[in-house]
């Protein structure tokens, strides 16, 4: 008797250990030092090419208003760029992405808006054709680029092809885009705000349609996550009764499939594909001195805490990537009696 106890007892904590969705199974985090800005900072992005090349962007909060702010990660250290046009006047840097070998990220100064270009080491701009009120995203792949937001006429889709922008026309009823990613010049992901609810939209190279999405009813989309696979994950907030649950939409190439890990209300603008293959995004942490990661893999959730943080009370990772086999994040964390500074942190690598 007193042995089938003990198997039992064994079965019954193996299968919590299996179960449980706070289970490690990652190595553990690592604080990279990152050299500071002034506070309060807001971090925007952060984009990988391999474990030697990262950039993320945001700006500080100065006397005279918003700086922008562009650091580089080398495989080994972070550096503050500021090399680039317009790097001491007022604005801020948003959404940085690699195109082919550049290096693209919007910036928006005096009013506005223009995307920088790194190439063998140099800056230069794409201005954009004309102002607008609100610069909502930015993408940009080898052979094309978008800017979307909105001036006094109402919603603007603006579309450079390499050699000059044009505006994009969206189907009836579209009253604002939210968000804007691309996998080529021709295969484009927008979602949206219409008459009726929240929908994706889809360029296909000759114009933007609806995607037929089946989003969850009363919910959001927070991003879009596009693979070269072709593999698609959509992160947003189902609302029930008023309370937000989150829901990640996936194409397989076949059919969607809506599951609802155990992340809660969680925001999941950072999520990114790890070089596990899981989905991984920062979500808010139940211990003030440490920030926290979810991974999502099939119907598993686990997840997994960054260093302490002596006298810590907000540590919160803003954006990840894929940095070669590691992941990187950037964000902010705030120290008892101090304002929000700069933070990254790396897993693996």
């Amino acid at each position: 008797m007193n042995g089938l106890r003990a198997v039992v007892v064994c079965l019954v904590m193996a299968c919590v250990t299996v179960m449980s969705p706070a289970a490690a199974v990652t190595p553990a985090w690592s604080a990279l030092p990152v050299p500071a800005a002034a506070p309060p900072v807001t971090v925007s992005d952060l984009a990988a090419r391999g474990p030697g090349e990262a950039w993320a962007t945001g700006y500080e909060h100065a006397a005279d208003g918003l700086r922008p702010m562009l650091y580089r990660w080398d495989g080994v250290a972070w550096s503050r760029d500021t090399t680039f046009p317009g790097a001491g006047e007022p604005g801020w840097l948003g959404t940085v992405q690699f195109v082919g070998e550049e290096v693209w990220i919007f910036h928006q100064h005096a009013d506005e808006g223009e995307i920088l270009r790194r190439s063998a080491g140099s800056w230069s701009t794409v201005p954009l054709p004309h102002t607008l009120w609100v610069y909502q995203d930015f993408a940009a792949v080898p052979g094309a680029a978008w800017v979307v937001g909105e001036d006094d006429t109402g919603l603007k889709v603006l579309h450079y092809d390499g050699s000059g922008w044009t505006a994009q026309s969206t189907p009836d009823g579209v009253h604002y885009l939210m968000g804007i990613t691309a996998r080529t010049a021709d295969d484009a992901w927008a979602w949206a705000d219409t008459s009726t609810g929240t929908t994706v939209l889809r360029w296909d190279g000759t114009k933007w349609r609806d995607a037929n999405v089946p989003l969850p009813p009363d919910s959001n989309v927070h991003t879009i996550v596009l693979e070269p696979s072709g593999r698609v994950t959509a992160g947003g907030s189902r609302y029930t009764d008023g309370v937000a649950r989150t829901y990640l939409l996936t194409w397989n190439g076949r059919a969607w499939r809506t599951t609802y890990p155990p992340l809660g209300d969680t925001y999941t603008e950072a999520m990114v594909r790890g070089p596990d293959g899981a989905l991984w995004l920062p979500v808010r942490s139940d211990r003030a001195f440490q920030s926290k990661y979810a991974r999502v893999d099939g119907p598993r959730t686990t997840f997994s805490y960054g260093p302490e943080r002596t006298g810590g009370i907000d540590v919160k990772p803003r954006a990840l990537a894929r940095a070669g086999r590691s992941l990187l994040s950037f964000g902010t964390a705030e120290i008892y009696g101090s304002k929000p500074h700069l933070m990254s942190e790396r897993l693996g690598g």
